[in-house]
Parts: structure tokens; sequence; C-alpha cells
């Protein structure tokens, strides 16, 4: 874990050069005109002494993030530039990852002021479309179940969004993985001693899909918000203006180190440029049933109307 080689990647439409393994992430043997993002290995065991205070978790400045899993690993992300990784004995390289490529890259999109929604990207007919959604709603099975139709994967739990010079919004790739949990798997025949658990005992694997990613960025047309209850029945409605604000900011990822990143004033003038050039629904479905087929179908049929009906 403590090795000083560097290896150079691509994901989120930038090139990292880390001391730690990424084996995700594809790898670049030329690095063009240098790297965008630096991960490092340093002893943060005296920072954090110095500016944690009663925090236990997190302290959150501009352009500097500090952050502590007890008793596992302390992280420091600067400048939208710079990830320090800190390791404690016994600390699983797996479990370090997986921060380092969901919450350290999530802060670093903030720092860099590109919008990380939380949830998955699919590609359909040139396309874009986000699915949102609370930890747990069936963002990744959902994504997962238009994989099988044949449509592509841009992105797994953090969606890298960026305005173009016509404000319209644009997803980046980030790199070629989804997340499943093991019931997921059962439910599109899929076996889990294909696949490697995100950390040891996990019940949530990792699963390539090197062969359906897309790796071209594409306008995002369209956030489908995914909620689960107890209703039977799967429903999907609009919505409307106002409220895509509020659901813009729930479902940006890791939207609490904005207000001490002095961020909220620019994620508000990004959430108003881009509510009014998007599709925006929320689908309810019911949490008794395994329903991403229907759900995929739902959406697909939904777009092709809106596309006869107003040609987007």
């Amino acid at each position: 874990m403590l090795s000083k080689k560097k290896t150079v990647y691509k994901a989120f439409g930038l090139t990292i050069s880390s001391e730690v393994p990424l084996p995700e992430l594809p790898q670049l043997s030329e690095v063009g005109n240098g790297t965008d993002v630096v991960i490092e290995h340093a002893d943060l065991s005296l920072e954090w002494a110095q500016h944690s205070g009663s925090e236990k978790y997190f302290v959150i400045k501009k352009d500097w993030i500090l952050f502590h899993f007890p008793e596992k690993v302390i992280f420091l992300i600067q400048h939208g530039r710079k990830i320090v990784v800190s390791p404690m004995n016994g600390a699983d390289e797996d479990e370090i990852r997986l921060f380092i490529l969901g919450t350290c890259m999530g802060a670093i999109l903030l720092q860099r002021k590109i919008l990380p929604l939380h949830g998955s990207a699919i590609a359909i007919d040139g396309k874009a479309y986000a699915i949102v959604g609370d930890s747990g709603a069936g963002k990744s099975t959902l994504a997962s179940a238009f994989l099988k139709k044949g449509y592509q994967l841009l992105s797994d739990d953090v969606i890298s969004v960026t305005l173009n010079h016509a404000n319209v919004p644009i997803v980046t790739p980030a790199y070629p993985q989804q997340k499943l949990w093991l019931e997921s798997l059962h439910h599109f025949g899929m076996e889990s001693t294909d696949y490697q658990p995100l950390f040891v005992r996990d019940t949530k694997f990792a699963i390539p899909v090197e062969s359906q990613f897309a790796t071209e960025s594409l306008p995002l047309a369209g956030i489908f918000e995914l909620v689960k209850g107890d209703h039977q029945e799967i429903a999907i409605q609009p919505i409307e203006k106002m409220e895509r604000f509020y659901k813009l900011y729930t479902h940006t990822y890791r939207n609490f180190f904005m207000q001490g990143s002095g961020l909220m004033e620019w994620h508000f003038e990004t959430s108003s440029k881009m509510m009014n050039q998007i599709q925006f629904h929320q689908i309810r479905r019911p949490n008794s049933r395994f329903t991403a087929n229907e759900l995929a179908e739902l959406i697909l049929t939904k777009l092709e109307v809106e596309e006869k009906v107003y040609g987007y």
C-alpha cells in the first residue's frame, strides 16, 4: 500500500497520477500535458490532531477537506488537485479504494466546480440519462437492467456534470465498473463467484463493464429520481420547475461539503442554468418485488413518447 511508484489513470475526464493502485480505472501509457490530480501517501495524524477539534469525521474549508475514518484511514483533499492518503495499521486496501473513488473524488469534483450527482448515468441514443436517489433506491440495479438491454454505462455512483458554453449539461464518463448487491446479481442470473466483493465479507460486488462502457461525453437530457416505498404500483410523474432546485441539491454527491467549501452560490447558479435544459421525473417503485426490468421499459417508453410529442 505504501509504494511510491505512481501509475497514471483516466476517470471523470481527469488524468490521475496515483501511488495507490486503482485497478478499476483505465491506465494511460502517455500523460500528455501533465496530470490533473495526484494521489499520494503521507502521515496525516498530526494534521488531524491539529485541525479536528471536536469533529469526529470531517473538517471542511475552502479548497481543503480533511476526513477521518476511525482506526482505518485519514484523507486530505486539496484544491481539486491532490488526495493525500494516510492509512492506519490493518486498513483494508479495497475499502480505502472505495473512499478514494467515492468521497475523495466527489470532493475533488466539487473543488473543481464540477457537479457530482449521486447516481448512475446511462447512454441512450446519443444522450445521457441520470438515475438518482437515496442509497438503496436501486440506482445501480436499474442501470444494470439497461445494460442487459444493450445500452451503455457512463457512470456508477458519482456522475460528473459540467456546463458547456451554451449551458447544456454534459456528463463525462467515470470508469467501467458497476457495484451490485448480491440480490441484484441473483435477479439478473449472475453468479457472485464470478465477481470480486468490494471488500472482505461484503455482499456488494464489483462488476466490470468494459464492453458496455461509453467513453465519450454526452449531453444530459434527463434525470430520473428513483424512490421506493410500500405502495404496490409503479408510478412516474414530472418534477416541476422550482422543486428541481431541491432535487439537484439533495442528489448532489456529498452535498454537505458545499457549505464549508463556499460553494452554495456556485451550486445555485449551476442548478439555475441546467434545470430548464433537461427533463426531470420521479419514479416510485414498490420495495416488495424486483422491478428493474419494468422500470427500464417504462423509461424507454417515456422517452419514446416525449421524442414524438416534444422532439427531444
